[in-house]
């Protein structure tokens, strides 16, 4: 099975380098970017992340600007939002927009993990269900 293709969004840069570390070791392939603008500019050149662990408060786009922007050009691809300011508020906020879930900054490793996992076997159904819909449309299409 591929590993998971994970998008850490962070500007708290020796924070994105540990975790990176640690996701890694658990055999993650983790992408990087440090702002909201940055992630939106990876996104266009992955071509697959299956996950993105995205940090709500960040100078210049905020996580939740930036999770609209995501959503609105990469509808299937799950979003955890990770704080360390967390507000009930921008948890609401957050999960409306179409966040898969919210975490508190420090989180545990294996909850973070778990909620990866999750992330990643939603996309993965998504996926599945669109790759569906577009063989029974070549299928009708071919019955004509």
């Amino acid at each position: 099975m591929l590993s998971t293709v994970v998008l850490l969004v962070d500007d708290e840069v020796p924070f994105v380098e540990a975790m990176t570390r640690r996701l890694a070791k658990r055999g993650l392939d983790v992408k990087n970017a440090f702002s909201g603008e940055e992630a939106l500019q990876a996104l266009k050149k992955l071509k697959h992340v299956d996950v993105i662990i995205l940090d709500v408060k960040m100078p210049g786009m905020d996580g939740l600007e930036a999770l609209k922007e995501i959503k609105k050009a990469y509808p299937i691809v799950e979003v955890v939002m990770l704080t360390g300011h967390a507000t009930v508020e921008s948890a609401i906020d957050g999960m409306k927009l179409g966040a898969f879930d919210y975490l508190m900054k420090p989180c545990d490793m294996d909850v973070l993990m778990k909620k990866l996992d999750e992330a990643k076997k939603k996309k993965s159904e998504h996926e599945q269900k669109i790759m569906e819909a577009q063989a029974m449309n070549i299928a009708m299409r071919r019955g004509d």
